[in-house]
C-alpha cells in the first residue's frame, strides 16, 4: 500500500466483512480499521457501517461522516443493494439509484459494482470533483452489480460493458 500510495496510485478498498473468516468480531474490526486511513476510495454496505460503528445507524450521514470518512478519503460509498447508493466525498454527498432487477444470485454484485467504479475511473481520474460525472460513473457502477445478479456465479455474471450500457439506456427509457 505504502509504495502504491507513493507512486501516485488511488487506492481501492473494499472491506467485504467475513466474520467466519476473522478469530473474533473485534479482531475483524480491528484488522479492517487498520488500514483504512490508507484508503482514497471505500466502498462499504450498510451492515458493515452498522458492525465497523458498533450499532450505528448506517442511514445517518453524521453516523457515517463521523465515524468513516477520513481527512484523506476522495470517496465513500454506501451500497444499498436495488436501492442504489450513497456517495460522500468533502465537497458533495447524494444517492443514486439502482436498476431494479430479478435477481437469481447476489453472490459478486459488489465486486462487480466496485470493478465498474474503478473502470470509470480509471478513464478520468477527474471524476471525483465532478458531481454530475461521479453520479453518471455510480449509475454505471450500480448497473454493473443489478446484472451480476441477474445470473448464477460471481465471474460468469459479470456484464460486458456494452450490456451495462444497453441496462442503463433501458432503464433511463423506462
Amino acid at each position: 500500500m505504502n509504495i502504491a500510495k507513493k507512486s501516485g496510485s488511488i487506492l481501492s478498498y473494499d472491506p467485504n466483512l467475513r466474520l467466519p473468516l476473522w478469530s473474533s468480531a473485534e479482531a475483524a474490526r480491528k484488522g479492517i480499521m487498520s488500514i483504512w486511513d490508507h484508503a482514497d476510495l471505500i466502498k462499504v454496505s450498510e451492515d458493515e457501517i452498522t458492525f465497523l460503528t458498533e450499532g450505528g445507524d448506517p442511514y445517518d450521514d453524521n453516523v457515517v461522516m463521523k465515524n468513516l470518512f477520513h481527512p484523506n478519503l476522495k470517496l465513500l460509498i454506501v451500497t444499498e443493494g436495488p436501492a442504489g447508493c450513497r456517495y460522500y466525498t468533502k465537497t458533495f454527498k447524494g444517492k443514486v439509484p439502482g436498476i431494479k432487477v430479478k435477481a437469481v444470485d447476489t453472490t459478486g454484485a459488489g465486486d462487480a459494482f466496485v470493478g465498474g467504479l474503478l473502470s470509470s475511473l480509471a478513464s478520468d481520474l477527474n471524476l471525483l470533483q465532478d458531481e454530475k460525472r461521479l453520479r453518471e460513473a455510480l449509475a454505471f457502477a450500480n448497473a454493473c452489480g443489478a446484472l451480476t445478479v441477474t445470473e448464477r456465479g460471481a465471474i460468469p455474471a459479470l456484464p460486458t460493458k456494452q450490456a451495462v450500457y444497453d441496462a442503463l439506456t433501458k432503464h433511463h427509457a423506462s
